[in-house]
Order: C-alpha cells, then sequence, then structure tokens
C-alpha cells in the first residue's frame, strides 16, 4: 500500500487491511509462547518456575525493540514520507540501525552480565535460580540480534508496508518452535539441551529473519532503500527517532517492572502459586502481539496524517486502532475469565498450578480489554510523536502495584487479591492512556492541502 493511500484511504478499512499481516504474524508469536512453554512444562515445574522469573526480560527486549524504539523507528520514518521527504527517511533508517545495534548489545551486557542478580530479585533460588541462569545467558547473548529483527521491520512499517516484515516475522517464529523444540527437548541425533536450546533456537531464527529483512531493504525492492553510502550520524536525526522511541522505552520497563513486582510477590506464597501466575501471566504477554498489531498498523496511518497537517484524522485513526484492539483482546480475555482450563490446562496438570492458574485467568481476563485498549492507544501516540502522557499512565499502573502490593504482602494477602490488584491496574492503564490522547495537543490544524508522498527510492 503506497503511503499516500494511508492518507486518504476510509480508516477502518485501511486499518484492518494493515493490521491483518501483522496480527496474523504475530499470532506466530503466540504459538511460539504456547510451544516453548510446553516444551518447558514437559521438563517440570522448577523450569516452569525459571521461565517465569525470566519472562519479563524477554518481554521487555522484544516491547522495547519492537514497540518503543521500534514506533520510534516507524514514526520518525512515516512523519518524513508524509512530509514528503524521501531523502530524510532513507538517512532516518540508517540512524535506526545504528540505535538498534547500540541499544542490542547494551541490553546484551545488562542481562548476561546482571541476570542471576535479577533473577534472585524475583525470588528465584537453588535449581530454579541455575535453570534460570542458563536459559537467560543464552538468549540475552543474541539480544543484538532480536534489536535488529525488530528494527528493521519498524523501518518497513514506517513505509506502510506490513507485508513483507509480517511475512518474515511469521517464518521467524516457525523456525523458533522447530528448532526450539528439537534443541530442548532432542530430536533423532540431537542431544535434548534443556531451557539453553529453548533459547538457542530463538537466537538462530532471529539470525535468519535478519538477514533477510536487510537483505530486502539493501536489495532496493522495498519502498525505501537501505544505504549507508553518503550518510553520516547526525545528532538531529539520531534525536528525531530517540524523542519518541527513548522516551517510549520507558513504557515497558515500568510494565516489565509490573510484572516484576507482582512476580515476587506470588513467589512468596510457594512453587505452586508461581508456577500458575506463569501460566497466567503467560496469556496476558502473550495478548500484546494482537494489541501492538494494531497499534503498528496505527503508528504510520497517524504519522503519515501529522506530517502533512492532518491532525484531526490522526486522532481518528487512534481512537479507532484503540477500539479494534479493546474487542478483540477484551472477547480472549472474556472467555478464560468463563473457562480458564481451556488455556491452563494446556500446560499443566498439577491441580494446584491450575487452582492458582485459573485464579488468576477469573480475575485478570476481564480486564484484558482494557490493557489492549491502553496500549493500541500508546502506539498512536507514537505515530504523532507525543508519548509523554502514556508513559505517565503506564508509571501510575506501576506506582498502584507497588504500594498496594505491598500493603497486601504485610497483611499476607492470599494469592486472589494480588490478582484483584493486577486487573485493577489494567484499568488504570487504559483509562490513563485515553485521558492523555484526549488532552494531549498533537500539533496544529491542517492549513495547507494534502500531497501525496514522493517516491520513497
Amino acid at each position: 500500500m503506497p503511503p499516500a493511500s494511508l492518507l486518504t484511504g476510509p480508516i477502518l478499512p485501511t486499518l484492518l487491511r494493515l493490521a491483518l499481516p501483522n496480527v496474523l504474524a504475530l499470532t506466530m508469536s503466540v504459538a511460539v509462547g504456547i510451544a516453548e512453554t510446553r516444551y518447558v512444562g514437559l521438563l517440570g515445574a522448577a523450569p516452569l518456575a525459571a521461565m517465569a522469573v525470566v519472562f519479563p526480560f524477554v518481554m521487555l527486549v522484544q516491547m522495547m525493540s519492537a514497540g518503543a524504539m521500534g514506533g520510534g523507528v516507524s514514526s520518525a520514518v512515516s512523519r518524513a514520507l508524509g512530509a514528503g521527504d524521501a531523502a530524510r527517511a532513507r538517512a532516518l533508517a540508517w540512524h535506526a540501525v545504528a540505535i538498534g545495534t547500540v541499544a542490542g548489545v547494551l541490553t546484551g551486557v545488562l542481562l548476561v552480565g546482571g541476570g542471576r542478580m535479577l533473577y534472585r530479585l524475583l525470588g528465584a533460588r537453588g535449581e530454579v535460580l541455575e535453570l534460570a541462569a542458563d536459559y537467560g545467558t543464552v538468549l540475552f547473548s543474541g539480544s543484538v540480534l532480536i534489536w535488529l529483527l525488530n528494527t528493521l521491520a519498524s523501518v518497513l512499517r514506517g513505509t506502510g508496508d506490513m507485508r513483507v516484515p509480517s511475512l518474515v516475522l511469521l517464518g521467524t517464529g516457525g523456525l523458533q518452535i522447530l528448532l526450539g523444540g528439537a534443541l530442548g527437548l532432542g530430536l533423532g541425533p540431537v542431544p535434548g539441551l534443556g531451557m539453553a536450546g529453548i533459547a538457542l533456537g530463538q537466537v538462530l531464527a532471529s539470525a535468519l529473519g535478519t538477514a533477510v529483512l536487510a537483505g530486502w531493504l539493501v536489495s532496493g525492492r522495498a519502498r525505501l532503500r537501505l544505504g549507508w553510502r553518503g550518510v553520516a550520524l547526525r545528532g538531529g536525526l539520531l534525536a528525531d527517532i530517540l524523542k519518541v522511541g527513548a522516551l517510549a522505552c520507558l513504557s515497558p520497563v515500568q510494565t516489565v517492572l509490573t510484572a516484576v513486582i507482582v512476580t515476587g510477590l506470588i513467589a512468596q506464597l510457594g512453587l505452586p502459586a508461581l508456577a500458575g501466575y506463569a501460566i497466567g501471566q503467560r496469556l496476558e504477554f502473550l495478548l500484546v502481539p494482537i494489541a501492538f498489531g494494531i497499534g503498528v498498523a496505527a503508528v504510520p496511518m497517524v504519522g503519515i496524517a501529522i506530517g502533512a497537517g492532518d491532525v484531526a484524522r490522526a486522532r481518528r485513526v487512534a481512537w479507532t486502532a484503540g477500539a479494534l484492539s479493546a474487542v478483540n483482546v477484551g472477547v480472549i480475555g472474556a472467555v478464560v475469565a468463563v473457562a480458564p482450563g481451556l488455556w491452563a490446562t494446556w500446560f499443566t496438570d498439577d491441580p494446584q498450578v491450575l487452582a492458582y492458574a485459573s485464579q488468576y485467568l477469573r480475575w485478570a481476563g476481564p480486564a484484558f480489554a482494557a490493557f489492549g485498549f491502553g496500549l493500541t492507544l500508546y502506539f498512536a501516540s507514537q505515530g504523532s510523536g507525543r508519548v509523554l502522557g502514556a508513559v505517565l499512565a503506564a508509571g501510575a499502573r506501576l506506582v498502584l502495584v507497588a504500594a498496594a502490593g505491598a500493603w497486601l504482602a504485610a497483611r499476607g494477602a492470599p494469592a486472589w487479591q494480588f490478582f484483584a490488584l493486577v486487573a485493577v491496574a489494567m484499568g488504570v492503564y487504559g483509562a490513563g492512556v485515553a485521558a492523555s490522547v484526549h488532552f494531549t495537543r498533537w500539533g496544529p490544524r491542517a492549513t495547507r492541502p494534502r500531497e501525496a508522498p514522493r517516491d520513497a527510492r
């Protein structure tokens, strides 16, 4: 879909056409999550608990690279195209690669070097700590590959091309399932490496996906050609990405800190409670791709409209995308709230673990719609270049969970009260992001006629 169509086409049909490839591709990430959780579940309760303490940091890397900084990349590229500046868009793509490389190296060093300390803070001890450290060391050693994969996909999405990155991510996810199962559980002559093998499968799949996307952008077949000749790093272009992406990175940090706090609180209730929460939490995080798929489709539509001066259209796109996400995520939340066994029994038959997982889903499931609504509006805010309000909403959720969670822990509260707190915090987040979109000024009204962006080649 050429960028001009993002500015002039009917909002809902255009949004659906853009979102569908993303949602289909990101459905594969749900399949990956189910498969990997199943693999780990076959290894036992201790590996499942180990995954629970590593998983927030896995999602942190994914959300920062694909959603936060990735949204900053897509926003900058789409705003440049909306203003008709193809040369700037090409230069921004190269700057995005530089940012992704540095960020990938830094997060890898931090999480490999400090992983054991972080897992211990979440309550991991003994066998659980050792398993978590093995899994995290292998996975986060390939952090730069995950960053580059998502950065290159975000460059393409900024041009309005959702098909190519979606196809690549679909293939990467399928390969991850195959490699993770083969290397983790063993296949024929391939010995089972346990959790380290599952992590290695993701690293290898990400390496191949990165190579494919880089080849596509360099080949000239994309709407924007990635080239480094004649492009010098410039502070202004780095700032155009970072003013959105760096600030937006605070939101997933807050989201993961929220999950870390809840995980630490639940860990004090024992291994069955932690394993059950891990199963329920896994679904919560796996619903992110649905809101993500719709949200990243909104980013170029909002960004190009802002670049062209059509603020009213940008806002209509944001509200439409948020409502679409709330409906889709809300339906899933309602189903698992009524019948939690549809999800929980995939991963364990331990009655204690199942009881805790079911309890979590009954409380949190009805609030999934608010979480999806807020998350999609967060992405739409990235397209506008104004994300402070959305970040503050995530901060309010974090403060609520930390303060109320500490109070509940001091009282020796049962698990269901912590789960109810998670649901209330999701509602606070959704309402907070909606308020930020409503009250934040995105820019002046359009005063000049729309002009189709020049070819980005």
